[in-house]
């Protein structure tokens, strides 16, 4: 029985956790994706000036700009890029009703494979 393969991604990893940055590129890298991992937000953005990038996913709470603040910037400059953020505190901000511009999905951490899986559907689909 053959199965079609998943189409290659490439994914921008945003996390001042190295730990956790090395965990989400090896789950990308498992997946068949092709992932970069960046320490904060303003290294992002730099990375996306000069890159393009299927998806960005990005923490939660990191110094100076936190990743809903990326978010927001992400799509001022790049609207249709697919942004999706890690927090360990998601079901408090999905519960707490605060809007979360420029995020296209949002995965509560500690995460499973099939939720990323599924974060990634999600953001694509509305983009």
């Amino acid at each position: 029985m053959e199965t079609t393969p998943k189409p290659k991604r490439r994914v921008l990893v945003v996390d001042d956790e190295p730990a956790v940055a090395n965990v989400m590129e090896m789950m990308l890298r498992f997946e068949g994706h092709e992932a970069q991992t960046v320490p904060d937000a303003h290294a992002a953005l730099e990375l996306l000036e000069h890159n393009s990038f299927d998806f960005v996913i990005t923490d939660y709470l990191m110094p100076v700009m936190k990743g809903d603040e990326l978010a927001v910037t992400i799509k001022q400059r790049w609207p249709k890029q697919p942004v999706i953020m890690l927090s360990a505190h998601a079901e408090m901000l999905k519960s707490s009703g605060k809007k979360l511009p420029g995020v296209d999905a949002l995965i509560n951490k500690p995460f499973l494979l099939a939720d990323l899986r599924n974060a990634m559907v999600e953001s694509m689909a509305k983009g």
